[in-house]
Parts: C-alpha cells; structure tokens; sequence
C-alpha cells in the first residue's frame, strides 16, 4: 500500500517559523501535565490502593468478583493493568491514523487529555467497596492518557527540523521528569502531614491522585492554547486528498490497520530488525512491568509506608537523568549492543533480589531503587539508537511506528504473567515478582546471539564503530 503526502495548506510554510519557539514551550508542557499520572498515580499511588480496597472487599474465601471471575485481590491491579494496555493497542493504530487524516491534531489531543484527566479526578470518589469502579476508571484513563501522547509526539516534526528533533524532544521529556517529581514532593508532604492537616491517610490519598488529574487539566490549557494545526497526513493512493477535517474516520482507521499490516509483512525481509524488535518487546515489558508494580512490591511484600515509595520513586525520577548520561557515554566506549546486555544483567539481578529484601528495611529499598534508575533511562534511550539504525532507509516513520505500538503492547504481558502468578500463589509478591526474570532472560538471549552489524547492513546503513 503507498501512500503520498498531500501538500500543506497554502500559507503554512511562510507562517511556520513566527512564534516558533513559543510553540515549541507549549508542546513541552503537556509532557510536564500528563507525566504526573505516570508518576503519581502509576507509580505510587493507585496500586496499592486498589488493591487494599479489593482486599477489604474479599468475601470468605479471601477472593474478589471480577464480571463473574472470583480472584486474588492483589491480581486486581496487574489485571486492569493489562486490560488498558491490551486496549491501547487496539486504539493508538486508530487514534494516529485518524489524527493524520483529519488533520484535527490539536483537538483530537485535546479531547483525550480531557476525559483521562477527569477519569483521574474521579479517583477522589473510589472509596470503601468501589475497587471496580476504581479499576474502571484508571482503565480508561491509561487508555485515553496512552492515545493523546500518540497524537501529542506526532506535533513534534511540526515543531523541529530533523536536525533539531533530538534536543527538542529531549527537552519535553525532561519538562515531564520535573514536572512529575515537583507533584510528587507537594504529595509526599501531604502523606506525611495528613494527620495535621485533619486527613485521614486513605482521603489524602484520593486527594493526592485527584490533584494529578487537576494538574494533568489545567497545564494541558497550555498547548491548546498555542499549538497549531498544520495538515500532515497521507492518503491511500488512488483516493482524493482529504481536506484537513474532512477525511473519513472509517477510511483512516482501516488505512492505519491496513499500513500497519503492511509493515510488518515487510519485516520478513529485514530479519535481524524483526529479531531486535522481538528482544525488545521481552526486555521491555520487564522493564515497563517493574516500574509500575515497584510501590505495590513494596507494599505488599515489604511492608513499606507510602512516604518510603514515594521517597524511592523522587529519587529515581532525579537519578534516571544522570543515569542516562552514564549508560549513554559507556555505550560510546563499549559499545551500544554490549552497553544494552549489561543493562539486563542489572536488570535480572534487581528481579533476581528483590523477594530477598527484608521486609521493613527502607535502605535495602532505596539501594534496589537506585540500580533500577541508573539503569532506566539508558537502557530505553540506547535501544531505540540501536533500532534506528536497524531500519531501511526511506522507511522510518513506519518502523518507528511499529516500535513505539510495542512500546506500548509489550507492557501487556509482563502485567498479565504478574497477575497470573500472584493468583496461583495466593498474592505472594515475593514469588510472583520472580516471574519477570523470564522477559529479561529471553530478551538478553534473542539479543545476545543478534548479529547487529549484519542486520545494519541488510538494512543498507553504514554500520557505525560503537554497535
């Protein structure tokens, strides 16, 4: 299936380059609104939570009904974990396309960032027996959260010159780590401080993830008000240009389908890519699975308070920076492919240690976290460096489209074996965590025994010195 790109409305070039820059400042700040929901609400909050609801829930036999399912209570939250995911990778192929050939960029972003932040703000109301209706709720906001940032990344070659792409990116990813841990610190005082301020410990909770859906509402004000629509999209050959808001829904969401399928017929040809992607989709998921289950682990397994997750989770938002920098300049000296394997074997060890942490010790905890964050943010950033190089030219839109919907889908898993595991061991998140150590193991081993030079080469790229 081919695709041409219509030409942009009349105007758009000579306009572009008058307010630029304040643009480009919008665009960053709905990474510093959404990224509380990451970091709050994912990472600390929610988890444990629902799942103290679900246990209080519990009938005799100490499970749950779930539309008719009796299960564990601590497989409430890897369940509906996976569910959201498992429905993102349904909706982003639909969401991208429909954003492109509508040319409605901007409101289609808006809509989401709406509805995911009022989903959130709902999260005040889930109290005493509600752990389905909490479960509903953070479904469909991780849903709709998962939707806007697709149509949110896609402003970006609006935004920036090829050349520039890296920098500004990187800038909005940064505007998120901060915005995310300034929401966090405002949160651990209101934990630490509930008694004080006349909250009990379960209200200040519903406070605290309520206000990340406030946050996520009032910042996202910031790129509506800026962001311009400029139409991008592409059109099935043989059918007439869509004009910006007037394409057909049904014909760009069977073309995103169509196209994506194409993609990944033609990754029969490249079959070194196709390996990387499938050792990145293992390792991935290990990754994605640790980082949002980590308060919950330390909840239930550890018997740490809120204030000790929350601490853990601020330091690893400001260490993952600098961490990022190291992985990335061991990478430059050993080499990238290499640099990625140790990061696994860091990775296996962290999994491999966790059920051995004495329940209670906050030390033992923090030094887990810091290894996980030096870890993080290069293992993520040098993967997708290796990937691009893995793509045929001409071709990288398609493949990193296909890369950022496993990027997405893989976490699916991990929250699946989670879920799996904690309801045949009765909630031992002990054993249950030790499940995640097969995705870092097949990961490491699909990649070890990839011939990256090879697959640079059958892809018709130079093969640079530090692969």
């Amino acid at each position: 299936m081919a695709t041409t790109p219509p030409s942009p409305p009349p105007g758009a070039a000579e306009s572009e380059p008058a307010g630029l820059r304040g643009e480009r400042r919008a665009w960053y700040f709905y990474d510093w609104a959404n990224s509380v929901f990451f970091t709050s609400v994912i990472s600390v909050f929610f988890g444990p939570y629902l799942t103290a609801l679900a246990q209080e829930a519990a009938g005799p036999g100490g499970r749950i009904s779930v539309l008719g399912a009796a299960i564990d209570p601590t497989a409430l939250y890897p369940y509906a974990t996976s569910l959201s995911v498992l429905l993102q990778l349904v909706a982003l192929p639909a969401v991208g396309a429909i954003a492109d050939y509508t040319g409605r960029k901007r409101e289609l972003m808006g809509v989401l960032a709406y509805v995911g932040a009022l989903a959130t703000m709902g999260l005040y109301f889930v109290d005493g027996t509600d752990y389905l209706l909490g479960a509903g709720l953070f479904v469909l906001a991780n849903l709709v959260l998962g939707a806007s940032v697709v149509v949110y990344n896609s402003f970006l070659p609006d935004l920036a010159a090829p050349d520039e792409r890296d920098a500004v990116s990187s800038r909005g990813w940064a505007m998120g780590y901060l915005g995310g841990a300034l929401l966090l610190s405002l949160h651990l005082v209101l934990y630490l401080f509930h008694e004080s301020l006349g909250l009990e410990q379960g209200h200040a909770v519903r406070i605290a993830m309520a206000s990340a859906g406030v946050w996520w509402a009032v910042f996202t004000v910031i790129p509506l008000t800026r962001l311009r629509n400029r139409y991008r999209g592409t059109v099935l050959t043989g059918t007439r240009p869509a004009e910006p808001g007037r394409a057909s829904g049904a014909r760009a969401v069977a073309g995103s389908f169509a196209q994506l399928w194409y993609t990944v017929r033609s990754l029969r040809a490249y079959p070194r890519t196709l390996a990387f992607l499938v050792a990145y989709i293992l390792f991935n998921d290990g990754i994605q699975t640790v980082i949002a289950f980590s308060a919950t682990f330390a909840d239930q397994a550890l018997g740490l308070g809120q204030q000790v997750q929350i601490g853990a989770i601020l330091m690893v938002q400001f260490v993952a920076f600098g961490g990022a920098l190291l992985v990335g300049a061991i990478g430059r000296r050993l080499g990238t492919k290499r640099t990625i394997l140790g990061s696994l074997v860091v990775w296996t060890a962290v999994v491999g240690i966790a059920p051995l942490l004495s329940e209670g010790s906050a030390v033992q905890f923090f030094i887990l976290a810091f290894f996980i964050a030096i870890v993080l943010g290069g293992t993520q950033a040098l993967s997708r460096s290796l990937f691009s190089h893995l793509i045929p030219r001409g071709k990288e839109a398609e493949y990193f489209g296909l890369y950022e919907i496993s990027d997405k889908g893989s976490a699916f898993l991990g929250s699946l074996a989670l879920g799996v595991a904690l309801d045949a061991t009765g909630g031992d998140y002990r054993l249950a965590i030790l499940s995640l150590v097969v995705f870092f193991v097949l990961g490491f081993a699909v990649l070890a025994f990839l011939s990256v030079s090879r697959g640079i080469r059958e892809a018709g790229n130079t093969v640079p010195e530090h692969v």
